[in-house]
This record gives C-alpha cells, sequence and structure tokens, in this order.
C-alpha cells in the first residue's frame, strides 16, 4: 500500500504540511523548500514530478526499479541518489533501497519498498529537532540529514553481524563435529553483500564532497563528508569481517583435516597390532594343523608320544618366541623412522 506526505520547510526549519505536490512545490512569500516524502509509491503517484518539478523520467524508472545498486546519476534540472539500508533478521542481511531526487528547491524521497524498511514519524521527528535551522538552509542539508539517518541504522546491523562471527568462531573451536560448513558460506554470502554495498555508498558521498552536484552547496559539503567518514569506517568493517570468515574457513578445515589423520592414524595402528599377531599365529597354526594329523604320530611313531608332543609344544613356543621378537624389533625400527 502506497502512501505519502508532502512538506514545505521554511527557512527556520519548520514542517508545514501541504495537501498535494502542486501546493508543496508552488514558490511562497517565506521562501524555503519542498520534501515529498513517498513510502510505497505507484507510477502514478510519482508522475506529477515529471510534470510540475522536472524530474528525469530515468530516476522515476530508478525509483521503482527494485533491483538497484547504489549510484548518483546528475540531470539537468536534478540530482538521483540510491543508497541502501540493512536490517538483520533470523540470520540474514535484508538491504532495502531508499532513492533520493534532489532539485534547487525540492528534495524527493522514495522508500519503503518490497522488504525494506522506511523511516516513521519518530525518526522524522528526531531529525528535525536535532538541528531545524540547519535543514532549513536548503533541500541538500534535509538530503544528508536522512542519508545520515540511514547509514546510522547500518550499524545494528553490522553489530549483529559481527556478534554472528564471534558466536561462529566459539562453535567451530567447542563444538567441531556439530559445525556446519554452510554457515560459514552464508555468513561470506552476507558480508559481500554488505560490502558491495557500501563500496558503492563510498563512491557515492566522495562526488559528493567534491560537488559533482549542482545542487549540493559549499557549505553542505562539510556535512557529508561526516557521512563519508561513517560509511568509510563500516567498508573497513566488512573487509576485516571478510578476512576472518576466510580464517575462520581455514581454521575449520585445518581441524577437520587433523580430526581426519587423527581417526587414520588409530585405525592404522590397530590394523598394524592385529597384522602384527596373525603374522606371529601363522606358523603356529600351520604346526598345529600338522600336529593335530595322523601324519605327526607316524612320522614319530605311536609309542613315542611322550616326548614327540611336549617337543611338538616347545618349538611352537620358541617359534613363537623368535617371530614376535623379530616383528617387535621391525616395528621399533618402524616407529623411529616415521618419527
Amino acid at each position: 500500500m502506497s502512501n505519502y506526505r508532502f512538506y514545505r520547510i521554511s527557512p527556520a526549519g519548520e514542517r508545514l504540511p501541504e495537501p498535494s505536490v502542486t501546493e508543496a512545490a508552488r514558490s511562497a512569500p517565506g521562501g524555503g523548500y519542498a520534501w515529498l516524502d513517498f513510502r510505497n509509491p505507484s507510477p502514478e503517484d510519482l508522475k506529477p514530478l515529471v510534470e510540475q518539478l522536472g524530474v528525469h523520467s530515468l530516476s522515476i524508472a530508478d525509483c521503482l526499479d527494485e533491483a538497484q545498486v547504489p549510484k548518483i546519476d546528475n540531470f539537468e534540472k536534478s540530482t538521483f541518489v540510491l543508497i541502501n539500508s540493512y536490517s538483520y533478521q533470523d540470520g540474514v542481511l535484508v538491504t532495502g533501497e531508499i532513492d533520493f531526487i534532489l532539485g534547487a528547491n525540492f528534495l524527493v524521497s522514495v522508500g519503503g519498498r518490497g522488504k525494506a524498511g522506511h523511516w516513521d514519524d519518530k525518526d522524522i521527528d528526531a531529525v528535525f529537532k536535532l538541528e531545524p535551522r540547519t535543514l532549513g538552509q536548503g533541500p541538500d542539508f534535509l538530503l544528508h540529514a536522512l542519508m545520515n539517518q540511514v547509514i546510522d541504522g547500518k550499524h545494528k546491523a553490522i553489530s549483529a553481524l559481527e556478534a554472528e562471527v564471534d558466536e561462529t568462531e566459539e562453535s567451530i573451536v567447542t563444538d567441531l563435529s556439530g559445525f556446519r560448513m554452510s554457515r560459514l558460506v552464508h555468513l561470506r554470502k552476507n558480508i559481500l553483500l554488505m560490502r558491495k554495498s557500501l563500496f558503492y555508498e563510498r563512491e557515492i558521498l566522495i562526488k559528493l564532497c567534491r560537488r559533482d552536484s549542482p545542487f549540493v552547496g559549499e557549505k553542505a559539503v562539510y556535512h557529508f563528508r561526516d557521512s563519508y567518514d561513517h560509511v568509510t569506517k563500516y567498508y573497513e568493517e566488512a573487509e576485516i569481517y571478510r578476512e576472518v570468515i576466510l580464517s575462520l574457513t581455514e581454521m575449520y578445515l585445518s581441524m577437520v583435516n587433523n580430526r581426519m589423520s587423527l581417526i587414520a592414524n588409530r585405525t592404522n595402528t590397530t590394523v598394524r597390532r592385529l597384522t602384527f599377531i596373525t603374522t606371529i599365529f601363522m606358523p603356529l597354526t600351520l604346526l598345529a594343523g600338522i600336529g593335530g594329523m595322523s601324519e605327526w604320530s607316524m612320522m614319530t611313531g605311536p609309542a613315542n608320544w611322550k616326548i614327540s608332543y611336549p617337543a611338538f609344544v616347545l618349538g611352537m613356543v620358541v617359534i613363537g618366541a623368535l617371530t614376535y621378537a623379530v616383528l617387535r624389533r621391525m616395528d621399533a625400527k618402524l616407529r623411529s623412522k616415521t618419527e
């Protein structure tokens, strides 16, 4: 559902409600400028901007297109600025689009489309209570104030993302077997989305600070520089988090590899012990097979069983002991080489 509000901002920074675009944009005896705020507008809602304010049709098209990255476009009678708002909900970074159209004596703001948030009356009251006389100097000062409101709102989402990064690191260390690699992939996706948005917004503020737009005055530039510092700080934090995610990924893979190597070593040790035991008993099994047959009695004679069978048992013990000694010595040499 679309809604809108039209104001004439007086030189003293007072908001004077107006019923239509025409009334807000008309020249008032006391001066001031128009602020036209739209929430989830339709094409019909924005059509009067082209006819009465001379806004370029491409700006209107960009306001209605949700698949846009932050950017700035300068036209003959206006400058179009697009920035992103952030909200971090249930581990998902949601980016919204907020558009501004700045003219010599007007400012148009458009937002609230899709999942994007928009400022409410409480936020607007806070903006105008801060420095009302500053906002009365021109629409470029109001543009900075509203952009700054959006930029400051990014801090909450960035803090939530930072807390999840810390929690992820702790989960890898404390519960490696229960951790899922998809969590790191998801975090990396959110951070790259944030980094991309902040990169473009930093470029926008650079252009505003060097007055690429003819509708930004010399006095307003200092305010935009402050916003540039905030965006640059957030961009650097996004870079740090990206490096942290890469480090956590390497740490996770290294720990998994170490655990698999440990399991493999334990398996090898078990198999070596079983092989060792099997090797010892192989000749004994052969002798036991021969001794349990009638051939042994035939070779030694049935009458000599009291001598032949103890001798047979003694032979098995001696062969087993010799085999064990030889294999132990070979195993010790193998361990010393591997260590």
